[in-house]
């Protein structure tokens, strides 16, 4: 056949010859096999940490989770009892025993949407119903203490006498609220007295009292009168005192005064939070080596209902409230 190729292609190419597999050669270019992939152990994290790592997310979740439902629970505030004592010769009610709260003071606690427990006395060597909760389980189980208003403190609690048999007090309801404000003072817990829990706190700490203002202060105001709650009067902040950071002090400090004994004699570790402008009866105090202990002369449950003019008292109550939720961790 005649030869079609081009005459003036060039030449092809001579084939490279195949490389010699003489052991030894250095010359031979030799790529080794893939060896099979092997993963590191150095970074690859332990199963006994994985599930070390998984229990402590969960016991943190659940930390959390109770951490919250502490902090929203509800508020319980313990308030303590008025005490009816028999009356000679009473038939029915009036001739038992009777622990009560007034009305106005478990309202105005309860307006800040916390719970309110009236505290009974105890008796543990009770014959007809014997009973081993103390004093000290309401401190435990409660947030907070209010001392109510009502009878006349004791002059016994003062180590007095009393200079007119009607001022003789409750002795019997003082042994109760002076036991009751130590197991709150002691577990940390926030107190609130109000009028005769003022003076209560100031002879809890070694104080005494004016057993009659009209009596042993004859310059004084009238404190107490037929008007009950309607008797109002003003009062200041003397420096250094707490309530003018919490309260307005740039208006009149108007509050009731329903109250014929005051505090005399300050106790120890006390200061005064608030006199009457008339006359210097201290009309509030604090103790000074805890959160918040502190006594109020007026009743600011009836401020309210007394109208604009009294001073709010409000912010007292949230203050005592909000050391109340502080004292649960």
């Amino acid at each position: 056949m005649p030869d079609t190729k081009d005459p003036h292609s060039p030449p092809p190419e001579a084939p490279s010859p195949a490389p010699e597999k003489a052991a030894g050669n250095p010359q031979v270019d030799w790529t080794p096999p893939e060896m099979p992939y092997i993963r590191s152990t150095e970074n690859v994290e332990k199963p006994w940490a994985q599930n070390w790592r998984l229990l402590l997310g969960r016991l943190r979740a659940l930390s959390d989770k109770a951490g919250r439902k502490v902090l929203h629970r509800t508020l319980k505030i313990g308030i303590s009892a008025r005490i009816f004592h028999p009356e000679p010769g009473g038939q029915g009610l009036r001739g038992r025993t009777l622990q009560y709260l007034e009305e106005s003071i478990a309202q105005w606690v309860m307006s800040r949407d916390v719970l309110v427990f009236m505290i009974p006395t105890v008796n543990t060597n009770g014959k007809v119903h014997p009973s081993h909760i103390r004093l000290r389980d309401y401190a435990k189980h409660l947030d907070g203490l209010v001392l109510q208003g009502g009878a006349d403190v004791s002059p016994q609690s003062y180590s007095e006498e009393a200079t007119r048999p009607e001022w003789n007090g409750d002795r019997v309801r003082d042994m109760y609220e002076l036991e009751l404000l130590h197991e709150f003072v002691e577990a940390g817990k926030p107190v609130l007295g109000i009028c005769r829990g003022c003076q209560l706190i100031n002879v809890a700490f070694g104080g005494t009292l004016y057993q009659d203002i009209a009596s042993d202060v004859p310059s004084a105001i009238v404190h107490v009168n037929n008007e009950y709650d309607r008797n109002h009067h003003e009062l200041y902040f003397p420096p250094g005192s707490t309530l003018s950071g919490l309260l307005l002090s740039g208006s009149k400090l108007v509050v009731n005064s329903i109250h014929h004994q005051a505090v005399k004699d300050l106790g120890r570790d006390l200061s005064i939070e608030a006199i009457s402008c008339d006359d210097n009866i201290t009309e509030a105090i604090r103790y000074r080596k805890a959160p918040f202990v502190m006594g109020l002369q007026w009743h600011p449950e009836f401020h309210r209902a007394g109208g604009p003019e009294l001073l709010d008292c409000t912010p007292i109550l949230d203050s005592f409230l909000r050391a109340a939720r502080e004292t649960r961790f």
